[in-house]
C-alpha cells in the first residue's frame, strides 16, 4: 500500500507534524506534498484532496482519504496492526486513545498563546494562569501514562505510540517557549528533541528557510534547542 500526505510548513504546522509522525515514526513510507500556508494557492491545492479544509490530509492508493490527524492514526492502525500505533496492553491502549483524543480536542489556551515555531526559542515569555493550567493537565496525563508503561523507554507507554505523536507539538512548544515543567516532564520533552524523525522534520523546515511573520511573538530569541 502506498500513501500520500499533504502538509503545511514544517516549522509551524503542528497538525501536519502529528500526521506525518504517524507514518515516519512507524516506518510506513509516504510521499510528502507541501502546501505552503498563508498564500492564496493553499485553498486551491486543497481542492485536489477531497473535502479537506486544512492540513494534514492523507490518501491511500485505493482512494481512502483521511482529512484529520486522529483519522490518520486510526486508519493506519487498522491497515498496519503490527506497526504499533497503539499499545498492546488493553488499559494502556485505552488510555493512549484517550490522551490522543484529549490532545486533539483540547488545550486551546496553550495552543493559542504558544504557536509552534521550530525556528527559534522565545526568551522572556510569561505564561498566563490559564496556560499554566493547561500545562498542569498535560503533566498529569503524562505522569499517569508513565504509570501504565509496559516497556522500557522514554515514551508515554515505554514504546513510541500515536499518543506520543499527538503530544510531540506540545513538547516542541514547551521547548520553544521554555515553559515550566517538572523533571519527569522535562525528560519526556528531551526525548522528543532527540527523536530522529522529529529532528529530520525540523531539518527540512530549516532547509526551506521560510519565516512566517504571523508567528512573531515580539520577544528576544535564541536558537531552537534541537541540534
Amino acid at each position: 500500500m502506498t500513501y500520500d500526505i499533504l502538509i503545511g510548513d514544517r516549522s509551524y504546522s503542528s497538525w501536519s507534524l502529528r500526521g506525518w509522525l504517524l507514518f515516519a515514526a512507524f516506518d510506513i513510507p509516504v510521499s510528502v506534498h507541501l502546501n505552503e500556508m498563508y498564500v492564496p494557492a493553499f485553498a486551491e491545492t486543497l481542492k485536489d484532496w477531497g473535502p479537506a479544509r486544512t492540513v494534514p490530509v492523507a490518501r491511500a492508493a485505493d482512494g481512502a482519504l483521511w482529512t484529520d490527524s486522529l483519522a490518520i492514526a486510526e486508519g493506519l492502525a487498522e491497515r498496519h496492526p503490527a506497526a504499533g500505533h497503539w499499545p498492546s496492553e488493553p488499559r494502556a491502549r485505552a488510555l493512549a486513545r484517550s490522551l490522543a483524543a484529549e490532545m486533539h480536542a483540547g488545550f486551546g489556551t496553550l495552543r493559542g498563546a504558544c504557536p509552534m515555531n521550530l525556528r527559534v526559542q522565545w526568551r522572556g515569555f510569561e505564561p498566563s494562569q490559564k496556560v499554566r493550567a493547561d500545562l498542569a493537565r498535560v503533566e498529569t496525563l503524562w505522569v499517569h501514562a508513565r504509570g501504565l508503561a509496559i516497556a522500557d523507554g522514554p515514551w508515554l507507554f515505554g514504546t513510541y505510540s500515536a499518543a506520543d505523536a499527538f503530544f510531540a507539538p506540545v513538547a516542541m512548544r514547551i521547548a520553544g517557549y521554555a515553559l515550566p515543567m517538572g523533571d519527569a516532564a522535562r525528560a519526556y520533552v528531551d526525548a522528543h528533541l532527540s527523536h530522529a524523525p522529529l529532528r529530520a522534520w525540523r531539518a527540512e523546515g530549516e532547509a526551506a528557510d521560510r519565516t512566517l511573520e504571523n508567528y512573531d511573538m515580539g520577544l528576544p530569541t535564541a536558537p531552537f534547542p534541537m541540534a
